[in-house]
């Protein structure tokens, strides 16, 4: 018996969901383990071995680049374009020379906050002269500040040599970035792989952050009273008032037989009122006279009455 063609469409259909199914978890399952290595290790996804701290390189394999160690860097700098120092020493324990070798110093932004960018770095090298030289930089990866060379030169076989970088933030530097970490390498042409590698973190200040922490200068106490200079005591009111008062105004110079009147100073003047003896006589005089020409009069007018 032939086997209808719609059955044999509904086996094939369910024999392709079952594959579809299995291809879409295995596919899920890839990507999910790869997203777990990128978040665990940014090193790890970027290949920069010396993210994680100084790198040890592994013992007894030849051909590695030399060793490289700071030996000297500042804890803490402030990020307003002054120069900072960092030596490095380079280490070659090979049993012959290392040609072409070359001294890397990358600048790190830990975290996931604002980084230093290429425009807030400078990065100088010393060379072989004592000259300083101005090192071109890149991008590097995970938020690393690289260069991208130094001075290639020939290190003899079990020797090491110090050489000296120096690097400045500049004063627009973000002020979310409070941290760095210094990352020392060396290369070498045809190397099989690195070398130990140098680590250091750095504290960033800003130049606003240390502006509000000036001294201020403290105010001068005021001078306490000692037994010699006790202040004098205060005087009774009324021997202020007296103390105080107005000096009497000096007397008239008029000679005269009444006693003399004195206003309070200040005060205007009035015109004297008192009298003389020659004007008093006249008076008297003048007034007697009216008086008996009145009486006079009077008997008169009586006389005159009585005659008619």
């Amino acid at each position: 018996m032939r086997t209808s063609v719609i059955t044999r469409f509904a086996k094939n259909d369910r024999a392709f969901s079952g594959r579809r199914r299995i291809a879409t978890v295995a596919a899920t399952v890839v990507l999910a383990g790869g997203v777990q290595l990128l978040a665990t290790d940014t090193a790890w996804a970027c290949g920069d071995h010396r993210l994680n701290g100084a790198y040890e390189a592994p013992a007894n394999v030849p051909g590695l680049s030399p060793d490289t160690a700071i030996v000297s860097a500042k804890s803490s700098v402030v990020a307003d374009g002054s120069w900072n120092e960092v030596s490095v020493k380079v280490t070659n324990k090979a049993a012959e020379d290392a040609h072409g070798m070359e001294p890397f110093l990358g600048i790190h932004t830990p975290g996931s906050g604002a980084a230093a960018r290429l425009k807030d770095v400078k990065i100088q090298y010393e060379d072989y002269t004592g000259a300083w030289k101005n090192l071109q930089l890149l991008d590097g990866c995970s938020r690393v500040v690289d260069i991208t060379g130094s001075q290639r030169q020939r290190m003899a076989a079990n020797s090491s040599a110090t050489f000296k970088f120096r690097y400045s933030l500049a004063a627009g530097t973000p002020a979310g970035v409070t941290t760095i970490d210094l990352l020392a390498s060396t290369e070498m042409a045809g190397s099989q792989g690195p070398g130990d590698s140098g680590f250091k973190t750095v504290k960033v200040t800003h130049p606003q952050d240390t502006a509000g922490t000036k001294p201020t200068t403290p105010a001068k106490p005021k001078p306490t009273p000692t037994k010699d200079t006790k202040p004098a005591p205060a005087k009774p009111a009324a021997e202020q008032t007296k103390d105080t008062a107005p000096a009497p105004a000096p007397k008239p110079t008029t000679p005269t037989t009444a006693p003399a009147t004195t206003a309070p100073a200040g005060t205007p003047e009035l015109a004297q009122t008192g009298s003389s003896s020659s004007t008093n006589t006249f008076l008297a005089a003048s007034a007697a006279a009216l008086l008996a020409l009145g009486a006079g009069a009077l008997i008169a007018v009586r006389r005159l009455r009585r005659q008619h």
